[in-house]
């Protein structure tokens, strides 16, 4: 298949891609500043806004008390109200919304604000919350076997503690929205945000409107990482609530300090395992509970939760398991999808019991996950039935192409001869779930048009944030089609157009949306062939449309696409059409934990090397070199960027990307300055991407697999190498799972004198 570069390169590189904040303003336009929480828990006794109402230019200072429907946004969960009522639950929970002429008169109104709380006590980790039974809701399991009793009989078996921390989303783009109103009490939301059927469904059940009045519409967003999947959404609620009252344009673009402080994160995991093995290394039985950090309200973490127990075995096939997920609610602000989804914070207990039991019985990490390896109709403990399975193909192509036995002796060399220095270097294989694991949620529509002079507009419920998406649209409609690039354009995401959308998540938006988009313009197909048929006084069998021609036979005609289309007009055919498309096959019963929730799964296969100094507890990734499952890619440069991308993204969460909250629940990581995230000296030097040779998968687009989170969970390979590199510096250390492994960890570990 030919590929295709990013159809928004040429206007992004030039600084003319359009974002929420670059939107020319109506002259009437008002702005937007949230005053959020001062503490993480507490008794709202008194807030005075009367100094900042006086103030100069200030329109309204909205409260709950100004809400016409209900002051709710929860979406799972109906837990979290737009602004706070009587209490506060995390440090930054929005309280009010100034609106003002001005950005700088609505900071200056907002500082005038006083307010008075009485303190309740604060959680701010799983463990306690835990203990004082403060939970979101009930604790989900899934089982395989009889992993109790199966201990009993296991040659070695080992229990443990880890420790994942969260990780900050760090879009470019920070939260935002622009609302306008439209006549008849209507208002359009131009919103950053990658579920514009949430922002709508949730702007109408505040507001006390049906739907329909509420027009949302998304450019693109920079950037998203699951951080506004659920968490742009009160950022438009408070828009539309003051655009209700004033009948005047509200914009709010929240500042970096805010957007850190105010928004939720990727869970922190507090975990427990027990894992069992034979002699000749199977793992029989492993028993692993989850401790989530959900921070004050649900949001998405039920569902991240759920599928932390779908990935808590990894690429593993294990017949013995038993699984437990507990969402803790404690006292920091909800935290949220982020790439993922949960998925990265179960595959770090796996890899880390098995690093544990490999250095406990004195092995090879890699021997025991390699005999462990999935096989064709291996069950995964929530009892789907694995098929297509390239878990091993995936490993042993990577042990061949990047010879791993010459590069362990190498590692093995250069430990030998050096002192201050250290190598290290791990395997981490992946196997991961494409759908949403809520059923119901997988489906997707297209609304297509071809105007008169054979241009094309089409329009899905996919939101562009980087990812390309719409570059892997564009390709489909022309493939199908059979026309240039040049006649055919993405449109906006927008709820008009493409109504009851799921969200841009879970890796499935170009599966969704792309087999949506595909069964459109085969139904304009099918039509136009009809009319060429009659044009050309031929059988529609013989008929195909490429390169902008009809070809009859295989050989091109003189009909060309733009005739094609006139002809159609003359015979009054129609020339828009509006797919739906539904995932086939997938189910799960909650009630048994059991089914089929994933089309497909994705593998693959990362050897990462790295260099510490055993002086300064710093490190360097030398490689990584990765195997992966595209299936039959569509567009292998875009899904390569993708790979590189995750792979940053995970190596950052695994190594130097620390949230940090003080006990009184106040973020101290509030800043770039405080906050590390990979930068240039940071990144692998050297990144070397096979794909893997196989047929793909009928689910996938165009058999191309889905791209965007299986790759952030190989960044999980770099906290073990580094380990390793530890280890060999310092026999004494012992294997601790705590992550991120920043520096000030390394070095720690170089220096313990534990045994």
């Amino acid at each position: 298949m030919k590929t295709m570069k990013n159809i928004d390169s040429f206007t992004h590189v030039r600084g003319e891609s359009l974002f929420v904040d670059d939107l020319i303003l109506r002259q009437d336009a008002l702005f937007g500043l949230c005053f959020d929480s001062p503490k993480a828990h507490g008794k709202i006794k008194s807030v005075d806004y009367s100094k900042a109402e006086a103030l100069e230019g200030v329109a309204k200072i909205f409260t709950y008390k100004d809400v016409l429907g209900e002051n709710q946004i929860g979406g799972i969960i109906q837990d979290e109200p737009l602004w706070a009522e009587d209490e506060v639950h995390f440090w930054g929970q929005p309280i009010a919304f100034i609106v003002a002429k001005t950005e700088a008169i609505a900071k200056k109104a907002r500082a005038l604000i006083t307010i008075e709380i009485e303190d309740l006590p604060v959680i701010t980790t799983a463990k306690d919350a835990k203990e004082k039974s403060s939970f979101i809701n009930a604790p989900r399991s899934f089982k395989l076997g009889d992993a109790t009793n199966t201990f009993l009989e296991c040659d070695y078996v080992f229990e443990g503690e880890t420790f994942s921390n969260g990780q900050e989303h760090l879009y470019l783009e920070t939260q935002g929205c622009y609302a306008i109103p439209q006549e008849n009490g209507t208002i359009k939301l131009i919103s950053s945000t990658q579920g514009p059927t949430a922002v709508q469904k949730t702007v109408a059940k505040v507001l006390g409107i049906p739907m329909h009045k509420i027009e949302v519409d998304v450019i693109r967003l920079g950037g998203g990482f699951g951080g506004k999947e659920d968490q742009a959404t009160p950022w438009a609620v408070m828009t539309a609530v003051a655009v209700q009252h004033l009948n005047c344009p509200v914009k709010y673009i929240l500042n970096r300090h805010d957007d850190l402080r105010m928004t939720g994160k990727r869970h922190p995991y507090n975990s427990f395992y027990k894992i069992g093995l034979t002699k000749d290394l199977k793992i029989k039985a492993f028993e692993v509970e989850f401790l989530q950090n959900s921070g004050a309200a649900a949001d998405l973490s039920p569902a991240i939760a759920e599928r932390t127990l779908f990935h808590a075995t990894n690429s593993y096939f294990i017949p013995n398991v038993s699984s437990t997920v507990f969402s803790c609610k404690t006292n920091l602000p909800p935290n949220t999808a982020f790439r993922g989804f949960g998925g990265p914070q179960g595959m770090f207990v796996i890899e880390s019991a098995i690093a544990d039991a490999a250095d406990k019985i004195g092995v090879n990490k890699r021997h025991i996950q390699e005999v462990n390896l999935l096989a064709e109709n291996d069950e995964f403990s929530y009892g789907q039935i694995a098929t297509q399975v390239e878990a091993k193909n995936t490993w042993f192509t990577a042990k061949v192409k990047f010879d791993l036995e010459q590069l362990e002796q190498e590692v093995i060399s250069f430990n030998k001869e050096n002192k201050r220095h250290k190598k290290g270097v791990s395997l981490m294989p992946i196997a991961f779930g494409i759908s949403f694991t809520n059923t119901q949620m997988n489906h997707a529509r297209a609304l297509i048009h071809i105007y008169q002079d054979g241009s094309v507009g089409v329009s899905t419920g996919a939101v562009e944030m980087g990812q390309s998406v719409n570059t892997k649209m564009l390709q489909v409609a022309q493939l199908v089609l059979g026309i240039s690039a040049s006649k055919i354009k993405l449109e906006t995401t927008n709820t008009t157009r493409v109504a009851n959308t799921s969200p841009s998540a879970a890796s499935s938006t170009a599966d969704l949306n792309g087999k949506a988009v595909e069964m459109a313009c085969n139904s304009l197909i099918e039509r136009l062939t009809k009319v060429a048929s009659k044009v050309l006084q031929c059988d529609e069998i013989d008929i195909s449309i490429d390169e902008d021609f009809v070809f009859v036979g295989g050989k091109r005609s003189s009909l060309s696409w733009e005739e094609l289309i006139n002809q159609a007009m003359v015979q009054r055919v129609a020339l828009s059409e509006n797919a739906h498309y539904a995932t086939p096959i997938i189910h799960f019963d909650k009630t048994k934990e059991k089914g089929h929730p994933f089309a497909y799964h994705v593998y693959g296969t990362a050897i990462t090397t790295v260099t510490v100094d055993c002086l300064r507890g710093t490190y360097e990734i030398d490689s990584v070199k990765i195997v992966h499952d595209f299936g039959k890619s569509m567009n292998l440069g875009i899904d390569l960027g993708q790979v590189e991308g995750g792979l940053a993204q995970g190596i950052g969460w695994m190594t130097m990307e620390e949230i940090a909250y003080g006990l009184d629940g106040r973020l101290l990581s509030n800043a770039l300055s405080t906050y590390k995230v990979p930068d240039i000296f940071s990144a692998p030097k050297t990144i070397e991407t096979i794909p893997l040779e196989t047929e793909g998968n009928d689910m996938a687009i165009k058999k191309s697999k889905a791209v965007g989170e299986p790759p952030l969970m190989y960044g999980i390979g770099a906290y073990f190498a580094i380990q390793q590199a530890v280890k060999e510096f310092n026999p004494n250390y012992k294997l601790k799972f705590h992550s991120p492994f920043t520096p000030e960890k390394v070095l720690m570990g170089l220096y313990s004198k534990e045994s």
